[in-house]
């Protein structure tokens, strides 16, 4: 019975590789990038063993800082310091990578009854679950691996950077199992992608609060990221840690694998409440329709912005107390986005950070069209009297206008935040800190029309459309460290922002980088308007 249950998994694991041979490489580059440019930046400005203790030292005596990054079990050497500043943030990408890898291979296969075909031939009953598993383990392989590389790239020790790598890596892997679950306990992808995120969520505060004072170190290892931050890389590795999201994930993918059995297809173990019979007024155009499918991920990404602009405006007085006479680390600070003084610098950084952040849940929010069109729900809408143009610019209000609020929670938070923090007023910070995130926008406005383009000119390569994103970010990262050409860093709409509080604000870039964006989506639209649909 269990051979005949795992039929067709290769098969399976073969096509979900196919489909996401754009999206999961833009996942692992991106982690990758982002361990690259700390490690590399840290060995530019942190040449002498000297240095890195002094910077090391100020984050040990800085609560605010531990608990957003960890402790710092090793500052001597780059490894260390790259570990500290890259461990949780890149233990919570691989969790989320390997969640939307996951849930997009099982629940929301079923959710799109294109499961229910598949399993008209010979395929197992476990095997979508299996193979979506060995799919997420691949990418969290080939995100441990790429790491590890570029560490030892970096000069770093083969063991500390072998850790890293597999703390990643296995972080990865226990929230995919933990995925697998939400997909057998929630009906639909949102909800089961919801549930993982929430997990995801407060695995990070379990973290944030062992770390943060003396007393507390135990709830850390509550926290499968902070298991991640137990292994200690560079620090004197404990290997045996690897085993707790190991074990947790073998745990985890047998109560799956039990849940699989236990349901009919289509259903979860947790039913949804039966809507109401007939729609509501409100719901008579395309566009409150769509706001209706759209409305629950916004006020989703709304609250995340919201919390993440307090956390990182709550810290500033943290970095600037951190600094101090420390020079190496205003000179880091300045060079990591600001002109004019450490906080600027910081808050230009953040702007920054939440800006790209913010054209993930533009690309998303435009690629729910091809999700519609391609699950059969847009035909009986657009076989009505709505125009394909309505339809889409119902849709479209979301990526438009939805990224600006979203940029306008995280600035108004994170100066609230960062004004009561430092006493200087939060009416002035909330709009240095609105200015600065806002000004992200023609970027993001430009990230999700390059995705419209694709969806409307090539449907069958919409995923391309994070692809575009994922190249825009690593020339923004990667390209001042790498020295790269003027022109390959003009090609990302990131380099162009003026980097704002204590830059110049120029309106040409902004202009230029709109009406790119006008461009692309018109020719995004053109397109849906003349090919066939599906």
């Amino acid at each position: 019975m269990s051979g005949y249950a795992l039929t067709g998994t290769g098969t399976l694991y073969r096509l979900a590789l196919r489909r996401d041979r754009i999206a999961l490489p833009v996942w692992v580059y991106i982690g990758t990038g982002m361990v690259a440019s700390t490690a590399f930046s840290f060995r530019k400005l942190y040449g002498d063993e000297a240095s890195r203790r002094t910077f090391a030292a100020g984050i040990d005596g800085n609560g605010s800082l531990r608990a957003l990054y960890g402790p710092i079990f090793d500052g001597s050497t780059i490894g260390g310091l790259t570990a500290w500043r890259m461990g949780v943030f890149g233990a919570v990408l691989a969790a989320l990578m390997s969640t939307l890898l996951v849930v997009r291979h099982t629940r929301a296969e079923e959710e799109d009854g294109r499961l229910e075909l598949v399993g008209a031939g010979a395929v197992g009953r476990r095997a979508p679950l299996t193979a979506a598993l060995a799919t997420a383990l691949t990418a969290d392989a080939a995100l441990a691996a790429l790491v590890t590389a570029v560490l030892l790239a970096a000069g770093q020790s083969l063991a500390g950077a072998l850790a890293f790598g597999l703390a990643l890596g296995a972080t990865g892997l226990f929230f995919a199992a933990l995925a697998a679950v939400t997909a057998q306990v929630a009906e639909t992808g949102r909800a089961a992608n919801g549930l993982a995120g929430a997990a995801i969520g407060l695995a990070f505060v379990l973290r944030a609060v062992g770390d943060s004072g003396s007393g507390t170190g135990w709830v850390s290892w509550l926290s499968p990221i902070g298991w991640s931050e137990q292994v200690r890389p560079f620090a004197g590795e404990r290997w045996w840690v690897l085993a707790l999201p190991l074990a947790g994930a073998a745990l985890l993918t047998l109560l799956a694998r039990t849940l699989v059995e236990h349901r009919d297809l289509g259903a979860g173990m947790l039913a949804q409440r039966p809507g109401p019979a007939t729609a509501a007024p409100r719901l008579a155009s395309a566009a409150a329709l769509a706001a209706r499918l759209q409305r629950g991920a916004l006020i989703g990404w709304a609250l995340a912005f919201a919390v993440g602009g307090a956390v990182f405006g709550g810290v500033a007085k943290g970095v600037v107390d951190l600094v101090g006479d420390n020079r190496q680390m205003a000179d880091l600070m300045a060079r990591l986005g600001g002109q004019q003084g450490v906080l600027n610098s910081y808050l230009s950084t953040i702007a920054g950070v939440f800006g790209m952040i913010a054209a993930v849940y533009a690309v998303q929010s435009v690629l729910r069209l091809r999700a519609e069109e391609a699950g059969g729900r847009a035909e009986p809408v657009l076989a009505g009297a709505v125009s394909r143009l309505r339809w889409a610019g119902g849709h479209l209000l979301f990526p438009l206008l939805g990224s600006a609020v979203l940029l306008a929670v995280v600035g108004a938070t994170a100066g609230l935040t960062q004004g009561a923090a430092l006493g200087s007023g939060t009416g002035q910070a909330v709009g240095r800190m609105l200015g600065a995130t806002l000004v992200q926008l023609p970027a993001v406005w430009l990230t999700a029309a390059v995705a419209l383009a694709v969806y409307g000119l090539l449907p069958r390569w919409t995923a391309a459309g994070w692809a575009g994103f994922g190249v825009f970010v690593l020339i923004a990262w990667l390209g001042p460290i790498l020295q790269l050409p003027q022109w390959v860093l003009d090609l990302s709409p990131f380099t162009h922002l003026p980097h704002l509080p204590g830059g110049t604000l120029t309106a040409a870039p902004l202009l230029g980088i709109t009406a790119l964006a006008a461009v692309a989506a018109l020719a995004g639209l053109a397109g849906l308007r003349r090919r066939d649909l599906g």
